[in-house]
């Protein structure tokens, strides 16, 4: 069965927990999705973009010195060569064709990490449509080079000081917009989080990216890879490698939380508040729309995240990657800022390419794995982003550790 169901529903997970007044809106954008997909001229026209503007296929780079460090065959499928530097631009131009499709001359986005926004912006401009970006008071301060960006892509940033003022309070003021102007403007959601239809949509966007991967590594090697790898925020650029290869049984998957601080006790494993592990330290409830795993207090209360990535500290993780996680299909593990980082440097210095934090979440789970890797095994890691964004991020921790230390 492919799932979602005719609900939105992944299993037990996902579904529409929504105002009433956004049900119609919902209905809406599901139906051009599905008319969309089955008209030849959109998918001529996405395609089209995709290879001559996104500048698809990106590359299956065989990582030659990372993968004699781990004693592995280690590939990084290149989704930070893709146009505005990420993943994210698969999506934003699909949206912003279905967008246009409705008659939707406004669009409004969320953003952490800044990705989002840019890329939206990108798909906003290029349509001529009027762009809205709301970012959190904290990720505007940490990702002030997106924020230019957007800016002189033609969008307006509009500030969020409410609430931990990161992601999740972004994303609920541009539902809120969106709620208010719902005949003229579409919400361009970033990732496969979030209320039915979003999680397929976002998905069906990305899938391209392991459809591709996968044609790659056959080239490459002449079988499917052994093991897949993956940052999971809400959990778009994972669920576009995995998607291809979920009915491929020896194929492995494991996908890579943000433990931030990586504190744990005796009682509740990782402390709250200083993490962004779903899996390992939160539980069942619903989130902006959608049920799934998300870090809560006894009364329901979400709880404060952290990650040196502004991309991965989100409250929520999206309901297929709780399906998946239930069902065993997919692995789910966390890595701390100081491996994180650790893992960006060896990047930068191995293969000369200076990575988005958030994938350095997954470049870094290849040093948990050392007793799993020989130089047989085949690994694909997905790096979802370039790091242009994170490198004044990375130099204010290094020079913390740095005094830390009593280092001059």
């Amino acid at each position: 069965m492919e799932l979602p169901d005719q609900r939105g529903h992944f299993g037990e997970y996902g579904g529409r927990f929504v105002p009433e007044v956004l049900f119609g809106a919902l209905e809406e954008v599901e139906r051009c999705f599905h008319d969309a997909c089955a008209d030849p001229a959109f998918n001529a026209e996405l395609d089209g973009l995709l290879k001559h503007y996104v500048g698809r296929p990106t590359p299956l780079y065989r990582a030659r010195r990372l993968g004699e460090f781990h004693s592995a065959n280690i590939y990084l499928k290149r989704e930070d060569l893709a146009h505005t530097g990420a993943h994210k631009i698969n999506n934003t131009i699909g949206q912003a064709l279905l967008a246009r499709r409705m008659g939707k001359r406004r669009v409004v986005a969320e953003t952490g990490a800044g990705q989002h926004g840019v890329a939206t912006a990108t798909a906003a401009a290029i349509m001529d449509l009027e762009c809205v970006i709301y970012m959190g008071t904290e990720d505007i301060r940490r990702q002030a080079l997106n924020v230019f960006r957007m800016r002189q892509l033609g969008a307006e940033v509009r500030e969020v000081a409410s609430g931990s003022q990161t992601l999740k309070d972004a994303i609920n003021e541009a539902m809120r917009d969106w709620a208010t102007n719902v005949r003229t403007t579409h919400f361009v959601l970033g990732s496969v989080a979030g209320t039915h239809p979003y999680p397929m949509i976002v998905r069906h966007f990305q899938s391209v990216i392991g459809a591709e991967a996968r044609r790659q590594i056959i080239e490459a090697e002449g079988r499917l890879p052994d093991l897949l790898l993956a940052c999971v925020g809400g959990g778009s650029n994972s669920i576009g490698l995995f998607h291809d290869f979920l009915g491929d049984e020896s194929v492995k998957m494991i996908g890579v939380e943000a433990g931030g601080f990586g504190r744990t006790d005796g009682v509740r494993g990782i402390v709250p508040g200083g993490h962004a592990a779903r899996f390992a330290g939160g539980s069942v409830g619903v989130l902006q729309g959608a049920r799934s795993y998300l870090l809560q207090d006894d009364d329901g209360q979400i709880q404060t995240t952290h990650s040196i990535s502004a991309g991965l500290d989100y409250a929520a993780v999206g309901p297929e990657h709780a399906y998946l996680h239930d069902t065993g299909r997919v692995e789910y593990t966390y890595v701390t800022d100081d491996e994180a980082i650790a893992a960006f440097q060896r990047l930068c210095r191995l293969e000369g390419i200076i990575s988005a934090l958030e994938s350095a979440h997954a470049v870094a789970c290849l040093e948990r794995l050392r007793d799993r890797l020989t130089p047989e095994t085949v690994v694909i890691v997905n790096l979802s982003g370039r790091g242009d964004k994170d490198v004044q991020s990375v130099a204010q921790y290094l020079e913390k550790k740095k005094a830390s230390a009593g280092q001059p």
